[in-house]
């Protein structure tokens, strides 16, 4: 479980603007704002490392946070709700973070971890993941880190939909029961290579003459220009 919380200490954004967004991002600081739970939105700033402090580890995204700002004696307990990224750098540029109540359920994305070694890949079947995350919904310090579904007697024709992940405690899971998450598929690349050569093959023999015919044409396309010749000079 996501029990675990991280302290994260913020400072006040005063100045709103592109321009003081790259100052800031520039300073080493990351931009953000902090709403929900019926208090008015706050902009803050945060240390680059001090957010990837609080956001690697087991926990990863779904720590609970508890947020200090300055100037409030209380801490907000807060979830990462959104974050934006630097495609070039690959850096987090801006935060969204949601106050939330430990009392109250939530909605979040977890990923899906396969265990096992699955019988159908090993009769030569391939493994094939249609889903990598599932909603759920459960307390602050419920939301499970990651959701494990077991793969070891998945064999080649076989699938394990949501309806087949393990039921946890407190925890509900939102998606159609019926949506695949993991399956075993029969290898086509072997029949799509053949499929293939034999449609070249065909091609080859509907679009090209062989090579005697083509030799015959010419013969005879000589003798008859031979005969007219003939028939001109007589």
């Amino acid at each position: 479980m996501a029990g675990e919380r991280i302290k994260l200490v913020v400072q006040e954004r005063p100045e709103l603007g592109s321009r003081a967004t790259r100052r800031l991002r520039r300073q080493g600081f990351v931009p953000g704002v902090i709403y929900g739970h019926g208090n008015e939105p706050r902009a803050f700033a945060v240390e680059e490392r001090e957010l990837r402090r609080a956001l690697t580890g087991d926990h990863g995204l779904h720590a609970i946070l508890d947020v200090k700002l300055e100037g409030e004696s209380k801490s907000r307990a807060s979830i990462l709700k959104d974050y934006q990224r630097d495609r070039v750098r690959d850096t987090v540029t801006h935060i969204d973070l949601l106050e939330v109540s430990l009392d109250e359920t939530i909605q979040s994305q977890v990923n899906v971890v396969l265990t096992g070694d699955s019988v159908g890949v090993r009769e030569g079947g391939v493994l094939s993941q249609a889903s990598h995350q599932v909603t759920v919904e459960a307390k602050p310090l419920e939301i499970p880190e990651h959701v494990d579904i077991d793969i070891t007697d998945l064999g080649v024709g076989d699938s394990l939909r949501v309806a087949d992940l393990p039921a946890r405690e407190g925890v509900a899971f939102l998606d159609d029961p019926d949506t695949v998450i993991v399956s075993v598929v029969a290898p086509t690349q072997e029949v799509e290579e053949e499929a293939e050569e034999g449609a070249e093959g065909e091609a080859a023999e509907g679009g090209e003459a062989p090579e005697g015919a083509a030799e015959e044409s010419a013969e005879s396309e000589a003798e008859t220009a031979a005969d007219d010749s003939g028939s001109d000079e007589a």
